[in-house]
């Protein structure tokens, strides 16, 4: 298959433990259950990326044209942003987002560090992850506010994750999007996981709002999500883009079962790369 593919979300797994980098060890097990559970024929392809020679072998041989890496920053799991901005620069194949926790930070901080992850790394989003902190709290939660309208200042969108291992599933629900979007309608909401495991309400808040953007990755391969497919083959064409969530699930693997999951061929352009190209201002 000869395609452009830009991929949403990849990392390679020696970046830290939490992605399996340390055989023996709770995370590295972790990483090979969560492979299985999302279904990756070989659970421990992801040891293929303990070297940046690995992982950049990984892309290439998968045929994806670039692979956006991001890192994270939550009480429980930080990946800075100095270590994704080093890791970028080994290969023009990598595109890079900067993660930032306002909760930790305190706004004046997160401001700081938003301008440097644009101006000083040429990050081309910002990554958050409300669920997470401490204490949980709704994306549209007005903490929040400070981040949302520097993204929209730089016309960068705003990542956010969320997804069965959000620790309480009440802050997984997609009605703070839904009012988020409405709040800010020139602000770009990428949803990391697609919001799953609620495809029907995610997909009902992209129908109403046009700036929601949808990467459900690893889980448009889990059971309810062939909705994703459903909504991309009429309205959601140019909402939904593709994402690996390497190393949680095998790159080349993926990119194939992707391809045979029924979209329509013009719609299979837009998702694979026209849309993140539009949306992250990047070229495939």
């Amino acid at each position: 298959m000869t395609q452009k593919i830009i991929d949403l979300r990849s990392r390679p797994a020696y970046l830290h433990d939490f992605f399996g980098a340390t055989p023996g060890t709770a995370s590295f097990e972790t990483a090979r259950w969560l492979n299985k559970r999302v279904g990756s024929i070989d659970p421990d392809h992801f040891q293929r990326s303990y070297t940046i020679d690995g992982y950049l072998n990984e892309i290439q041989e998968s045929g994806i044209s670039k692979a956006v890496v991001v890192g994270r920053e939550t009480p429980g799991l930080t990946i800075s942003n100095e270590k994704i901005a080093e890791l970028v620069k080994q290969s023009p194949l990598l595109i890079g987002l900067g993660s930032v926790d306002i909760q930790t930070r305190g706004e004046k901080s997160t401001i700081i560090e938003i301008n440097r992850a644009i101006n000083e790394f040429g990050f081309y989003a910002i990554n958050i992850e409300p669920g997470f902190g401490e204490p949980a709290l709704e994306a549209d939660n007005p903490l929040f506010y400070p981040v949302y309208e520097e993204c929209i200042h730089f016309d960068v969108p705003v990542c956010l994750m969320s997804g069965p291992t959000t620790p309480d599933f009440d802050y997984a629900h997609p009605s703070a999007v839904a009012r988020l979007a409405r709040r800010y309608p020139s602000l770009k909401i990428i949803c990391f996981h697609g919001y799953y495991p609620f495809v029907n309400e995610i997909i009902g808040a992209a129908f109403r709002y046009e700036n929601i953007y949808l990467v459900p990755d690893m889980y448009i391969f889990q059971p309810g999500s062939q909705l994703y497919v459903e909504a991309a083959n009429s309205f959601l064409s140019e909402q939904l883009l593709f994402g690996s969530s390497y190393p949680f699930r095998a790159m080349k693997q993926t990119v194939d079962d992707f391809a045979a999951l029924g979209f329509k061929d013009e719609v299979l352009d837009k998702v694979f790369y026209q849309n993140a190209e539009r949306v992250l201002k990047i070229k495939a």
